[in-house]
């Protein structure tokens, strides 16, 4: 175990680290897994912006979520880059990504519209203007929510790592 964390059974899938990264960087969406009510897993899909090691979201000031986070800050967020399925092959081509940490609803204020500001970025760039707009309109109704990344795991089919060694070696 790795600081507390599993290694991967199957080494010769993992990612490195920098693919790792890359496939938060251009992903959207992921799932995230709290510990939710009665002792439940609680996983939803969620919008998200990763930056140096940490990952933030956005939420409405109530709800499942926020009750779960405020609850056990230790979560977990899966995102899946590529899922293609070869029904003659009986296998699945696919690259994902489990990321392990801390989960935090941010109280500092600067650090909330940094978030915000992140976010805004990422879904709809080059647009200050309207950012800002839409910041000043919603930012008081929203919570912003930093997830600190301890571990991360990257993982990916053996026939997709074999054309990436080929390629690689062409």
């Amino acid at each position: 175990m790795m600081d507390g964390f599993r290694e991967m059974r199957r080494g010769r899938q993992i990612l490195s680290d920098e693919e790792s990264v890359a496939i938060l960087r251009k992903a959207t969406s992921g799932t995230l897994a709290l510990m939710g009510d009665n002792g439940y897993p609680y996983a939803v899909p969620i919008s998200f912006v990763y930056d140096n090691g940490k990952i933030y979201f956005h939420s409405a000031k109530s709800g499942h979520k926020v009750d779960a986070i405020r609850r056990c800050d230790k979560a977990s967020f899966c995102v899946i880059e590529q899922d293609d399925v070869k029904p003659e092959r009986y296998t699945t081509f696919y690259r994902s990504v489990i990321a392990f940490g801390r989960i935090h609803i941010i109280e500092d204020e600067v650090e909330k519209l940094a978030a915000a500001r992140l976010l805004g970025d990422r879904y709809y760039p080059n647009h200050e203007d309207s950012l800002q707009k839409e910041l000043e309109k919603g930012l008081s109704r929203m919570i912003a929510i930093r997830f600190d990344i301890e571990f991360l795991t990257g993982k990916e089919a053996l026939e997709l790592k074999r054309t990436h060694t080929d390629t690689n070696a062409s």
